[in-house]
């Protein structure tokens, strides 16, 4: 599956992209809603991928932008390794209670480390209380997708893959090798990482592969 990444769009457009998507993500760092249309969105059929990076909002206003989804329907609740953990533990406390699967989010935008390092950090998210273990890491050479690739024969319920232009073959095939689904942009506008492809790009490389069910 396919999640679609929303980002630089206001409501109508947004709107327009989760009505057609099977599953969309809302970086809502990104997106200029007020809960009230967030809430809107999550009342829509398609499932939602709710996450606000650090940055834009305060503390206080990422709180309140994430907490409004989790109590609003979303699916999942993307939480970054590195949030403070008063947040980070209430945030998860309010999921488990709303049926909310969480990602513990870990992402690295200069290197992949090697694979000791990269299974404590997901000892690491799962000890947090990660439901999925994502791992985003520039990937600089070969050997960096195959450590990312590796990592789904030792352990479950994650997503794994790489940025840059050299990541792009961990994208396509996170979802082969078990991930729960690989990201991709709603449009060019709306790419969040290095190395990101569109929606429709990556349904044409799995088409071309014959995998039209991803």
């Amino acid at each position: 599956m396919i999640c679609a990444c929303i980002a630089n769009k206001n409501y109508e457009q947004c709107r327009r992209i989760v009505e057609r998507s099977e599953l969309a993500e809302l970086r809502l760092d990104l997106l200029d809603l007020n809960k009230n249309q967030v809430i809107r969105l999550l009342r829509l059929q398609s499932k939602i991928v709710a996450t606000c990076r650090a940055g834009k909002f305060s503390d206080s206003e990422r709180m309140e932008l994430m907490e409004t989804a989790i109590s609003n329907g979303a699916a999942y609740v993307d939480i970054e390794l590195e949030m403070p953990a008063r947040m980070r533990e209430r945030l998860i406390g309010m999921a488990k209670g709303r049926g909310c699967k969480v990602i513990i989010s870990y992402h690295n935008f200069e290197t992949t480390p090697q694979p000791p390092e990269l299974m404590d950090i997901i000892k690491n998210c799962r000890a947090s209380g990660a439901d999925i273990v994502k791992i985003a890491c520039q990937v600089n050479d070969s050997d960096d997708s195959a450590n990312l690739m590796s990592l789904y024969s030792k352990e479950k319920n994650i997503i794994s893959f790489g940025m840059g232009v050299e990541g792009l073959i961990t994208r396509l095939a996170a979802p082969l090798l078990g991930a729960e689904f690989t990201y991709a942009a709603a449009d060019n506008n709306s790419k969040t990482g290095p190395g990101q492809v569109t929606v429709k790009e990556m349904g044409s490389f799995y088409k071309i592969l014959g995998f039209d069910d991803h």
